[in-house]
């Protein structure tokens, strides 16, 4: 076994260490992802995915709407998303956006793709940001949750506040 020092960068992730805490990102990779897809020159966007309404193909030909050809490459479409799935472990952010995306792999359509290089203009405005880690250990945990308690019997089982 050997003492390789401190942590600094794994699997694409850096660590930076500081008395406060760590802090992990994926700056570098965000970077290569934006310059692959060949948007470095584009603007950056301030949002993930603007109001679309993404529709499936099949939900298309059942109510005949929105009659939109796929994606000729869907190889592409599929590589991007699975590159923004492993910049999710740093950006949860962008978490919705990209587990949206992630549910037309099978036929994605323009509108699909669109939306996925709207998601990388927004990673472009802070290729570097990550999670910070707080060393200030606290045995307190805050959560947060919209359900309706009352509807919801099963969460209420298994969620105990103070």
């Amino acid at each position: 076994m050997k003492d390789l020092g401190e942590l600094k960068y794994f699997l694409g992730i850096e660590f930076v260490r500081s008395n406060s805490g760590v802090a992990m990102h994926q700056r570098k990779y965000a970077l290569q992802l934006i310059s692959e897809i060949g948007l470095s020159g584009a603007k950056t966007a301030g949002t993930h995915i603007d109001n679309m309404k993404l529709t499936s193909r099949h939900y298309d030909e059942q109510t005949g709407q929105n009659q939109e050809e796929p994606l000729t490459d869907q190889v592409t479409y599929q590589k991007l998303i699975r590159k923004l799935l492993y910049l999710n472990m740093t950006r949860p952010d962008i978490s919705f956006s990209v587990q949206t995306l992630n549910q037309f792999l099978h036929q994605p359509k323009k509108s699909h793709m669109d939306a996925a290089l709207g998601v990388v203009k927004y990673i472009k405005r802070q290729p570097g940001q990550g999670i910070s880690l707080s060393s200030n250990c606290s045995s307190e945990i805050t959560a947060f949750c919209d359900a309706d308690w009352d509807a919801c019997p099963l969460i209420r089982k298994y969620w105990i506040f103070d």
